[in-house]
This record gives C-alpha cells, sequence and structure tokens, in this order.
C-alpha cells in the first residue's frame, strides 16, 4: 500500500476479482477521486438522450437505465459495507446477485434525470460517509461475500466500478457509426 491511510489498498485487502475496478484509479487522493467522478457522472447522464435510455447494445443485456441504477445499488451495498467494516463488524457480510437486483428494480420505469439525482445523492453521502471515517478505520478489514475486503479497498473499488460503467455505457452503449 502507498498513499498513506487512503493510499491504493494491498492485494491482501480485497478479493482479487475486485482488482479490475481498483486498477482503473489512477489518483493518489481516493477522496478527491470520488469527488471529481461524482461531478463527471452527473455531467454525464445530464447529456444522455432520454430517447435512448431503453437501449441495449446486445440482446440480454442491460438498459441505459439499469445500467444507471445497478451503480446506483452497487454504491448503496458496497457503502453499507464500508461502514459495517469500519465500525468493526465481525459477521460475514453477504454478496449481492446484480442480474437479480437488476430484473427487480423496475428501473425502466425511471427517468434517466431521476436517476442521476438519486447516484449524485448516494454518491454525496458515500463521500461524507468516508470523511468522516477516523484513519485507523480505513485500514480495518471485514468479510463481504465471502472474501476480505478493507475500508480502504472498497472506497477505491466504488470509484473504479462506477468508472467502468460509465466507459461502458461510452463504449458499447452510445459509440457513433462514422
Amino acid at each position: 500500500m502507498d498513499g498513506g491511510v487512503r493510499g491504493r489498498p494491498a492485494a491482501a485487502e480485497f478479493d482479487p476479482y475486485y482488482g479490475r475496478y481498483i486498477d482503473r484509479v489512477f489518483a493518489p487522493d481516493i477522496l478527491a477521486a470520488l469527488r471529481n467522478q461524482r461531478a463527471e457522472i452527473a455531467s454525464f447522464i445530464s447529456e444522455l438522450d432520454p430517447t435512448i435510455a431503453d437501449h441495449r447494445y446486445a440482446p440480454g443485456k442491460w438498459t441505459i437505465r439499469q445500467v444507471l441504477n445497478h451503480v446506483c445499488d452497487t454504491e448503496r451495498i458496497f457503502g453499507a459495507r464500508a461502514l459495517s467494516v469500519a465500525r468493526g463488524e465481525r459477521q460475514p457480510l453477504p454478496g449481492f446477485d446484480e442480474n437479480a437486483y437488476a430484473d427487480m428494480s423496475a428501473a425502466d420505469r425511471r427517468a434517466l434525470a431521476a436517476l442521476g439525482r438519486e447516484l449524485d445523492q448516494l454518491r454525496g453521502a458515500t463521500i461524507e460517509m468516508f470523511e468522516a471515517f477516523e484513519e485507523d478505520a480505513w485500514g480495518r478489514i471485514g468479510n463481504a461475500n465471502g472474501s476480505p475486503v478493507s475500508v480502504r479497498a472498497i472506497a477505491w473499488i466504488l470509484a473504479g466500478h462506477a468508472d467502468h460503467h460509465l466507459n461502458v455505457l461510452r463504449d458499447r452503449y452510445l459509440e457513433v457509426d462514422e
């Protein structure tokens, strides 16, 4: 780990699966990265044409609304994990089936603007929560979805996860044929 208590997490602090998200974050200050990303997400969603909200880039893939709702769900679930671990929870925290959540979300009946507001508010609350954690909380390790995870790693995972889905939306949903 480098960069102090909020620096990039060590490999022992998260399941290797999440390395693909952590590796997407290049900022040395994860709180600044989360703040900057909040503005980027808000701008991106505000520029989406509502007429394409139900677009899927391939059969069986989520709609744009479902992708945004998934990012909201993940922000909530991983935020709750961070809070639990920061507070010393010893019980294993459950995983979640993202496809089942998407199927049950009714996201496709929601306006893009509403999803954008929700995600903005969630990210704001996430940032406030991480800012309030004492330094020693950042290194605490709990168990989520059967694997160890630190509070620090969760912050990095959240930033990388949102970045991943923004790029999927840009590259697969909004690609322009020239």
